[in-house]
């Protein structure tokens, strides 16, 4: 097997995306060498705990209305033609991710991150829920065939919250400075929410032991 390392924010419409054509590679070549492990990456590092009001903080950040809708527009063109179902509309508030960020470090130890990771984004970009809320956190945590009852108590502790913080400010400090972010077998970075195509090559490519990107 050939590791995987994705760095990636369950708020980041650009992760989405770039799953679901990763999703789909994966999916046309089912004997894929690759083992996935999924890394913190915060958009927003200063969030505070409880998060903010959606549109307050698409104010802060983009300004006038107009320059929302024309920042978004290449997120919601993208997703359509990835074939995903956004809703961002009922996106109410945007949430701090360091719990869910746990979450995944979490499910990661019981060999179900990736679908902790699926369940996130369906949360949050479909269904509007605040990722940011332990009560939800732990509802997502039992979708994906965590226990309830230990999610709740682990998110009530400090566990992990230093490692989680540490190493976000690590992935910043070898020079990732947005997400998605794909590092092939250690060596080959692949930054950003690429097509099907390039992640078929890519497999194709290590099958027939050629360079990677």
């Amino acid at each position: 097997m050939i590791r995987l390392d994705i760095w990636s924010d369950p708020i980041c419409p650009w992760c989405l995306i770039g799953k679901a054509a990763l999703d789909r590679a994966l999916e046309s070549r089912p004997k894929h060498p690759f083992a996935i492990q999924w890394h913190p990456f915060q958009l927003n590092p200063d969030m505070p705990p409880e998060g903010m009001d959606r549109q307050e903080y698409l104010s802060l950040k983009f300004g006038e209305p107009q320059a929302v809708l024309e920042a978004y527009a290449p997120v919601v063109e993208r997703a359509r033609a990835e074939g995903l179902t956004l809703d961002l509309p009922a996106i109410t508030r945007t949430p701090n991710t360091l719990d869910a960020h746990r979450l995944i470090h979490w499910a990661g130890l019981e060999g179900r991150q990736n679908a902790m990771v699926a369940t996130l984004f369906r949360a949050y970009f479909r269904e509007g829920r605040d990722i940011g809320d332990r009560a939800v956190l732990a509802s997502l945590a039992a979708d994906a065939g965590l226990d309830r009852a230990t999610t709740e108590r682990l998110l009530a502790s400090d566990a992990e919250r230093r490692e989680t913080a540490e190493a976000d400010r690590q992935a910043r400090a070898r020079g990732i400075t947005g997400v998605p972010f794909f590092v092939v077998a250690g060596e080959y970075a692949v930054p950003g929410a690429q097509t099907t195509d390039l992640w078929q090559r890519v497999i194709d490519d290590i099958a027939t032991g050629q360079p990677q990107p």
